[in-house]
């Protein structure tokens, strides 16, 4: 009796105790909610805290979402960044505690969009897209019609943002088809589909002749799309007094801070090219003070008291535009440069980093234009060495990121929190390259989402770690590049540096040799750029520069003088940093003079004169490296006999490296994805020889095993740590290219998993001229343990073999393979050095003994 007592009184006082929190959290956010002033948040944080540790219930659950859900309401135009994590937060235990069971708790409205367009406007368009579906298959599973549309109209502001316009129309067409779409919301699904529509060109003013001049007009009733159609046809008096009409009928007062500021700055850019500054200016520090309540129009404000938000950039970037002075616009630009890197740093998707570069690169072509317009009136080395920086500050980001994250884990190799955070990016890429074979698939929207929820939740969990490892090591910007230290290594090296900026409107040069500098702008006028493609296309055939070699010496030797290559021959060795469609100039096949010959073998090439490797950034270069190790190569060949697709020379290939290097090769159904991934991480160097595909605008690159093909996002999702993989395959350089990151590869992909050195291709190659150079090359890697000497070697070896013949010593065969790494100097034989330093000491005893006999005599 006593014990039922007991347990009975235990229950009571637990249920008691339960009901009092969930009851505090709710008297405790609704406090707030009546009265949400900063003392009164401070109040509501220092509780947040408590309760956290306290909850245990469903209910207790359910309450702390409503508290987190209010508390990101308060804070999502203050601090945007910590409103995100108190919805995601909020969302992560709704989902994971299954909350909808429990109660009817409106979390789309509450939680969901708000949190969707908080992705969107800092630039985290992946995690926006995500959370955006995920509530649209919520309400379809509802049948919330109301929340299915809103769910619509957010998806189709997002893609038009990042210009998808066609996914635009797509998405809105079907939403259009709802029953029972509120008329306000029909209204906003009409004009977004106009914008995209005026957009492609879909929708176009009507042409009237009137006294034999051609007048642009329209007859549609409704402003925003006459608007549209005035900016899209450069009428921007037209457009401005349309924007006024629009913004008459705003109910300015009632709009958030944040939509105020936008509307200033779009008023300020139609002053702006309508060429009245002071009034561009005025509107932009209004949107300012919109956005920053203690902002002193008088000065530009202080890095520390902006936020991730890309308002901030529309903002410094025309500001920029209309500064008198370089300085001045240089001061704006660098603060749109700080907001561009939280927001990068705030998201963990390559797919929205790679958007929110684009911008980056534009705003630094700007920059480099400022500073190259002053270099060429004064000279001063430090516009040039500014201008490099902004080069080097919009180069391989992302690679650099993951490089410094592996880097991290390799000084502290126990750390749970750098263990936990590699992982979870590897899961990342994986579920990434599942949701694209989905999507592509078409597959049902409940897979989708599935997978869309658990990117979303790996997101959240790697932003909460990396707020840990941050704290743990704090990080520093990016490095400013020491041009000392650099010229110090390039003499080391016997080498100069070359990198490209491939803007929209020039290509900036900067060559750096031991004792110089120079500064080059190349005008990027439709000749110069069909130039570069043409060139690169006579690659695209084994035929195409046989056929016509003349055609080939003329270009080739234009291209070289076009990219100021003669500028950089003082140097045995050439280091390039190429970009843009320079990506794929193969630089050594470039010819250093006009030529008559037809002969390739006497042809004057870079390679005859100068040994080239490439490289992603300067910071890479400048990267201490430890000498590559004896090599132990894993090599991988399909072969595909039997097929259609067959490696003739793979197997004579594969003989070849096992000759000259200690190996394991992994032969016809060996070849496997899953016997290559267990086995690539015991080996120093890999050897591919196989197929691959450089992927297009819906499909990923990929590469061929025996069974299936491995993609670009499952190489992302590899931990290699290998100093050398060589890609004997076609395009395995070739991919989409983002001019901040370079071609979406098989190339990048194993650099992005951790590969130092990689020698890959930049055109469908030939199978036997690839195997009669792979022999040559694994030649002398395995005497010099260098892969940029047995590289420049294995072609000139090729191009003086007089067992090949002059037709297939035509570029097209020899000058695919590009390395990209470090300059490694070449190892002398060992024995060589033994034999030599033997005969030294001998010599010397010789001369010591004659010495000794002459002074007895």
């Amino acid at each position: 009796m006593k014990k039922t007592l007991f347990i009975l009184f235990f229950l009571i006082t637990r249920i008691a105790f339960t009901q009092t929190l969930e009851e505090d959290i709710y008297t405790t956010t609704e406090s707030f909610i009546g009265n949400p002033t900063t003392s009164a948040y401070i109040v509501l944080k220092k509780q947040e805290d408590i309760f956290r540790n306290q909850i245990k219930t469903k209910d207790e659950e359910l309450a702390f979402v409503f508290l987190l859900c209010n508390k990101g309401y308060y804070l999502r135009f203050k601090i945007p960044t910590e409103a995100i994590s108190s919805y995601e937060d909020a969302w992560s235990r709704y989902s994971k505690h299954e909350l909808s069971k429990l109660s009817d708790y409106d979390i789309i409205e509450n939680c969901l969009k708000p949190l969707g367009n908080l992705y969107t406007k800092g630039g985290d368009y992946t995690n926006a897209e995500n959370i955006i579906k995920q509530y649209i298959f919520l309400a379809e599973k509802s049948k919330n019609t109301t929340q299915q549309i809103a769910g619509a109209i957010n998806l189709s502001k997002l893609y038009q943002s990042i210009g998808k316009h066609e996914t635009v129309v797509s998405i809105i067409d079907k939403a259009s088809k709802i029953l029972n779409i509120k008329l306000e919301q029909k209204q906003k699904l009409e004009n977004i589909k106009n914008s995209s529509l005026i957009a492609l060109g879909k929708i176009q003013p009507k042409k009237i002749i009137l006294d034999d001049k051609v007048i642009l007009t329209d007859t549609y009733n409704d402003n925003e799309t006459r608007y549209q159609l005035a900016l899209k046809n450069k009428d921007y008096k037209k457009a401005l007094s349309l924007f006024h009409f629009k913004y008459f009928f705003l109910k300015r007062d009632t709009l958030p801070s944040r939509t105020k500021a936008k509307l200033d700055i779009e008023e300020a850019q139609l002053h702006y090219v309508l060429n009245d500054y002071k009034k561009a200016s005025n509107k932009l520090k209004n949107a300012l003070t919109l956005l920053l309540p203690n902002f002193n129009s008088n000065e530009l404000p202080k890095k520390e008291d902006l936020y991730a938000d890309n308002t901030f950039i529309d903002i410094f970037d025309l500001l920029a535009l209309i500064q008198p002075k370089k300085e001045q616009a240089l001061a704006c630009y660098n603060l749109s440069a700080h907001v561009s890197s939280l927001l990068f740093n705030n998201v963990t998707s390559q797919k929205s980093k790679i958007t929110n570069l684009a911008e980056t690169r534009i705003r630094s072509e700007k920059c480099i234009e400022l500073l190259f317009s002053e270099y060429t009136k004064n000279r001063n080395s430090s516009d040039l060495k500014e201008a490099l920086q902004y080069a080097e500050n919009s180069k391989a980001l992302i690679l650099k990121d993951v490089f410094k994250k592996k880097s991290l884990l390799e000084q502290f190799p126990n750390d749970s929190l750098l263990i936990k955070e590699q992982q979870l990016l590897q899961e990342q890429e994986r579920i990434t390259n599942l949701f694209i074979n989905e999507q592509l698939g078409n597959s049902q929207a409940i897979t989708i989402n599935s997978l869309s929820k658990q990117l979303n939740d790996i997101s959240i969990e790697l932003k909460t770690i990396k707020k840990g490892i941050l704290k743990k090591y704090p990080q520093t910007d990016e490095p400013v590049i020491d041009i000392e230290k650099l010229q110090q290594k390039l003499k080391t090296d016997d080498a100069t540096l070359v990198e490209y900026f491939y803007g929209n409107y020039a290509i900036y040069q900067f060559i750096i040799s031991p004792d110089s500098i120079a500064f080059n702008k190349i005008e990027l006028n439709d000749y110069n750029k069909d130039k570069i493609v043409a060139f690169n296309n006579l690659f695209e055939g084994a035929s195409i520069i046989n056929n016509n070699i003349s055609d080939f010496t003329n270009r080739s030797s234009s291209i070289y003088n076009l990219l100021n290559f003669n500028e950089a021959s003082s140097t045995k060795n050439v280091i390039i940093i190429p970009d843009g469609l320079l990506n794929f100039v193969p630089f050594e096949a470039l010819l250093t003079s006009d030529t008559e010959s037809t002969i390739y073998s006497n042809m004057p090439f870079v390679i005859y004169k100068q040994t080239v490797l490439y490289n992603a950034s300067i910071t890479f270069y400048l990267k201490d490296s430890t000498p590559l190790q004896k090599p132990n190569l894993l090599g991988v060949f399909p072969v595909f006999e039997n097929t259609n697709q067959k490696l003739t020379h793979s197997i004579e290939e594969a003989k070849h490296i096992e000759n000259e290097i200690t190996s394991r090769i992994l032969l016809n159904e060996d070849a496997t994805k899953s016997n290559f991934i267990k086995n690539a991480v015991n080996y120093n160097t890999l050897h591919l020889s196989t197929h691959a595909n450089a992927g297009s605008f819906t499909n990923p690159a990929s590469i061929s095993f025996y069974d299936e093909n491995m993609t670009l996002n499952e190489l992302y999702s590899l931990n290699l740590n290998t100093d050398l993989v060589v890609l004997s395959a076609c395009e395995t350089g070739v991919g989409k290219v983002y001019k901040s990151e370079g071609a979406m590869s098989i190339a990048r992909g194993f650099q992005y998993s951790g590969v130092k050195n990689i020698l890959f291709s930049l055109w469908q190659i030939n199978d036997l001229s690839t195997s009669q150079i792979m022999e040559s090359f694994y030649k002398d890697y395995s005497k010099y343990q260098s892969a940029y000497i047995a590289n420049h070697n294995s072609k000139i070896d090729y191009l003086q073999d007089e067992n090949i013949g002059n037709i297939k010593k035509s570029p097209y065969y020899w000058s695919a393979f590009s390395y990209y790494g470090t300059l490694y100097h070449p190892k002398s034989n060992n024995n060589f050095v033994l034999y030599v330093s033997v005969g030294f000491i001998i010599f010397m005893l010789i001369l010591f003994f004659k010495k000794s006999n002459k002074k007895q005599i």
